[in-house]
């Protein structure tokens, strides 16, 4: 299980493709309404979550969390306790933590990119205390998936479907959508 967070003022690509990409994979993934069951885009889309924040479950089964970037939503995603204590969860049992823009932030506030490599949107790099910065799009480092925003929202949904499935099976969808590679 994947839990996709959505908090209002969330970036739509930086969600919803990773969350398409893994169920062509096959993955059981699971948007989890932040704000509510609805929430607004930071472009205006309104999306109805699969389920509530109250409704995640730390167990076995959970394979690994988003964080979509925009604002304010990654702000917002910050400001929860229980976003808070389920990437703590991940972080503590080695599950995916993906995150996307401004998002490493996030858990770059919590400690957790320190002797890492990661990037992020232009701006935040400040926030990544203790990563080592790396210009590149996707950037994986263990369990820790970050990007630097929805124009590379693809390949961030194909490096944590690599981290579940493989990276056959990520580079067959993408050669299924026929991107550039």
């Amino acid at each position: 299980m994947i839990y996709v967070f959505l908090a209002n003022g969330f970036e739509e690509i930086e969600a919803l493709a990773p969350v398409d990409f893994l169920l062509r994979a096959g993955v059981d993934v699971k948007t989890v309404g932040v704000s509510g069951k609805f929430c607004r885009g930071a472009h205006g889309i309104n999306v109805e979550a699969d389920i509530l924040l109250d409704d995640v479950q730390l167990n076995e089964k959970l394979q690994g969390i988003i964080l979509p970037g925009g604002m304010p939503g990654a702000e917002n995603l910050n400001n929860s306790e229980k976003v808070q204590e389920v990437i703590g969860y991940c972080a503590e049992n080695n599950k995916i933590i993906g995150a996307i823009c401004a998002a490493p932030f996030i858990i770059g506030r919590k400690g957790l990119l320190k002797g890492k490599n990661a990037t992020c949107f232009p701006g935040f790099e400040g926030e990544l205390i203790g990563a080592s910065l790396v210009e590149a799009g996707v950037v994986t480092d263990g369990t820790i998936v970050t990007a630097k925003g929805a124009g590379v929202a693809w390949e961030f949904g194909a490096a944590i479907c690599s981290g579940i499935t493989g990276e056959e099976k990520a580079l067959e969808i993408l050669r299924g959508i026929q991107w550039r590679k």
